[in-house]
């Protein structure tokens, strides 16, 4: 990363570190101000102002942001992963619920193929958990979720797995 694009990060960053405590609407313009700094189809850019959009509950426009970073050859792979994660979240906010599901299913297998299975493989299945209970599929949805808890609890996990793949009748990895 060079100095220029470094500096724009850490300005991107700061903003971020400030949402909580701004208002939706300077949370946007002053992403907005990032991303104009830079080309109209910048990835990082897009992706940015998809970010604040959605932050601000400003969910049709943070579709079609999220679209148009994705769309573009160079988001990088952790933006890209987390684009993805971002726009099945805000489908199913948006009602596009199997659009949704297809979306979040497909983003762990992406990583597979590239040699890197597990970067937000949690974090994709947590929001498809959140899809299948918007599609009244609650019990797959609290099986899939307890998958996930499973590795990281002290005991029973190979119990809570068997159990959670009886409610899925899929077992995730």
């Amino acid at each position: 990363m060079n100095k220029i694009e470094n500096d724009w990060e850490t300005r991107v960053a700061a903003v971020w570190k400030t949402a909580h405590s701004i208002t939706p609407e300077a949370l946007v313009g002053a992403i907005d101000a990032l991303a104009a700094e830079r080309s109209i189809d910048d990835a990082a850019a897009l992706f940015e102002r998809a970010c604040a959009r959605d932050t601000a509950g400003l969910e049709a426009d943070a579709e079609t942001y999220y679209r148009a970073a994705l769309a573009t050859d160079n988001l990088d792979a952790y933006r890209r992963s987390r684009a993805s994660i971002q726009l099945g979240s805000t489908l199913r906010i948006l009602g596009k619920l199997e659009e949704s599901e297809k979306l979040l299913v497909a983003e762990p297998d992406r990583h597979m193929e590239a040699g890197n299975p597990r970067e937000l493989h949690d974090e994709a299945r947590a929001i498809l958990a959140l899809t299948y209970v918007a599609q009244g599929r609650a019990v797959e949805a609290a099986g899939l979720a307890l998958t996930m808890l499973a590795p990281h609890l002290s005991r029973y996990n190979r119990s809570i797995v068997g159990n959670a793949a009886e409610l899925t009748k899929k077992t995730w990895d």
